[in-house]
């Protein structure tokens, strides 16, 4: 078994796919527009082969800011301590807010979270 693919919805779909295809090297299909229903999607694909859904639909609420019921965050593994070093100092002179790290937690990763566009949260690890 295994996970087909992540989906978040956003606000600014096309910024969205933007930022992950520049930050994360993504791979975008065709954009998917369904007009009854309102609803548009990208599907990223990352080199791995594991897949980000970023969707917008017209009536869905903007989710609220910290702490919250659902997913926390998405993390990607980067392969070292220096790839961790790298893309987090990129991300935070581009302007996107840095959470935490890079650090060793306490139950021993290496990592670092920063917040996308629109607050999702971000935690690279080694």
């Amino acid at each position: 078994m295994k996970i087909e693919h992540i989906a978040i919805w956003v606000n600014d779909l096309e910024g969205m796919k933007k930022f992950y295809e520049t930050y994360f090297n993504c791979q975008s299909n065709t954009k998917y527009h369904n007009r009854e229903k309102k609803f548009e999607s990208y599907f990223l694909t990352f080199e791995s082969g594991a897949r980000l859904e970023i969707m917008r639909k017209e009536g869905i609420n903007q989710h609220a800011k910290g702490e919250k019921m659902g997913w926390a965050h998405i993390a990607i593994s980067l392969g070292s301590k220096e790839a961790v070093n790298h893309i987090t100092a990129k991300l935070k002179s581009d302007g996107y807010p840095t959470v935490n790290g890079p650090r060793v937690t306490g139950d021993g990763y290496y990592e670092s979270v920063v917040e996308d566009p629109e607050g999702n949260l971000i935690e690279f690890t080694v």
